[in-house]
């Protein structure tokens, strides 16, 4: 019996720490697009669908396109784009499919601006994508 039940921590332990790793690559892999000016590498962190939601000071946005045009608006250069860092990061596992991601963003520039993020990150043919961006 402690033989099942140490099998079992361990196989739950390593999808947990699985589903961790994978999610703050693909935030890694964000960050680096980001500081080099490529917002469309930035992008590859979100499902590229319809139904993607992006919450921010505007209200909600629906859509890949949509998203990605406004950051384009937005963030016309990389000097206003400034050096992404993600801080505080939290990763709250919803399951094998699902996982909730908090923490901080902050963007050095000359006025530099910063808060928070809450990410929903859904799994889809083994790749972690964010299916959900509240940012302020």
């Amino acid at each position: 019996m402690k033989k099942i039940a140490l099998l079992l921590f361990f196989s739950i332990f390593g999808i947990v720490f699985g589903q961790k790793a994978d999610i703050l690559n693909v935030l890694k892999v964000q960050e680096a697009a980001w500081n080099r000016g490529d917002l469309d590498g930035f992008m590859k962190g979100y499902t590229e669908s319809d139904s993607l939601l992006f919450i921010g000071k505007n209200g909600l946005v629906y859509g890949y396109k949509k998203v990605l045009s406004n950051y384009k608006k937005s963030y016309p250069n990389q000097k206003i784009m400034g050096k992404l860092s993600f801080s505080d990061i939290v990763v709250r596992p919803l399951g094998k499919q699902y996982a909730q991601v908090l923490g901080k963003w902050e963007l050095a520039r000359e006025e530099p601006v910063g808060g928070i993020f809450d990410l929903i990150f859904e799994k889809k043919k083994g790749i972690w994508k964010i299916i959900s961006d509240h940012t302020e």
